[in-house]
């Protein structure tokens, strides 16, 4: 797949998991008939809905920087040490922007 169709794709998939994260983060309503437990239940599924929001946030930056990379004619090269950056690895997380090398730290 083409380095811009996979960032797409990507793309695409962020922002359907965050229309569902925003509807788990909705804020949880004083409701007197739900019980203490239920309500502390609601309040801890709302938490891990914005948790996720934040992780998606921070994936679509990155799918967006890696849009750039392409523009620049970069995409595939590790920011860091300039290596390639494994085909594999893209084709599983085409916002990389790291070899494993330097993910790892001993790049």
């Amino acid at each position: 797949m083409e380095p811009q169709a996979a960032i797409a794709a990507a793309m695409s998939e962020v922002r359907a998991s965050l229309e569902l994260a925003r509807e788990d983060a909705r804020p949880v309503a004083p409701d007197p008939s739900l019980g203490r437990l239920t309500r502390l239940d609601a309040m801890q599924q709302q938490q891990m809905g914005l948790a996720r929001i934040r992780r998606l946030d921070r994936r679509m930056q990155l799918l967006e920087a890696a849009r750039l990379r392409v523009d620049q004619g970069t995409y595939g090269e590790c920011v860091n040490c300039g290596e390639d950056v494994a085909a594999e690895r893209l084709a599983a997380r085409p916002e990389a922007a790291l070899c494993l090398a330097c993910e790892r730290g001993t790049g």
